[in-house]
């Protein structure tokens, strides 16, 4: 069945011929770097440590970082890493590691681990398509509430206009409504939270923060959702020029043969 993710759906608001060219076109320049390399392996790091899997978790973050590495380079063999950044992430990354269980328990008392890595593939009412995605982590805490949590690696941290985001925070969200549809559960009793791991911070390491999601709040998700699933099935694919410089750099796609 057709469906769409949440990265789906921000490339489609940053600019639906972007999303045409990346998830209709299959074409990708951006292949991954360093940061990614470093946000999937201490996201395996994570998984393993909220299951308090027996093992060396300072070497399983070598290995997966490492790891994923090389599989960028097989993928783009021009690429060029920054060395310098490479080394540091790998001392930051080992330091992340002891702060992640004392800062989960910290913030959330005792609690009961419900999953990790959680498959979303449900369907969405008046449309044939499917919202897919993956949970990080669900755990319940001793006074009955389900928590949902998504990792995110960054160098210091979030400032409050990126902690408040709209289209940041609506991943979350659509995934608390999605989970409650799954399982058949109140969204009353059910609260979001990012947390991030700070590759550079000097304090407040790792940094839970709760994101509302009330009944409003997913309403409005599940509208521009919608929209955007409206707009790719009638193949509306419009350039969004004021979105070629973004906050993060230039779009992969500036003046190339794919877009001019």
């Amino acid at each position: 069945m057709a469906h769409i993710s949440y990265s789906e759906l921000k490339e489609w608001v940053t600019c639906p011929w972007k999303h045409k060219l990346k998830y209709v076109d299959g074409i990708s320049p951006f292949l991954g770097n360093e940061h990614t390399a470093f946000g999937t392996a201490m996201h395996t790091v994570c998984e393993n440590l909220v299951q308090e899997v027996d093992t060396d978790y300072k070497q399983l973050f070598q290995e997966e970082f490492l790891n994923n590495l090389k599989e960028l380079k097989i993928k783009d063999l021009n690429y060029k890493f920054n060395n310098d950044l490479v080394t540091d992430m790998r001392s930051q990354g080992e330091n992340l590691i002891e702060f992640v269980l004392p800062a989960l328990k910290r913030y959330f008392g005792s609690f009961e681990l419900i999953s990790v890595e959680e498959k979303l593939f449900e369907e969405m009412d008046g449309v044939d398509y499917n919202f897919k995605g993956f949970i990080d982590l669900v755990i319940k805490a001793k006074d009955g509430t389900s928590h949902i949590i998504d990792w995110k690696t960054c160098s210091w941290g979030w400032d409050a206009r990126r902690k408040n985001d709209k289209i940041t925070t609506y991943q979350i969200t659509l995934y608390k409504h999605f989970w409650c549809k799954k399982h058949d559960v109140d969204p009353k009793t059910v609260q979001t939270h990012f947390a991030l791991l700070k590759r550079t911070a000097k304090k407040n390491t790792v940094e839970f923060f709760k994101v509302t999601s009330g009944i409003k709040k997913i309403e409005n998700a599940l509208k521009l959702l919608n929209k955007a699933v409206y707009n790719i099935k009638k193949e509306s694919h419009i350039k969004n020029r004021l979105s070629c410089h973004g906050r993060y750099g230039l779009c992969e796609f500036y003046k190339t043969k794919h877009c001019k």
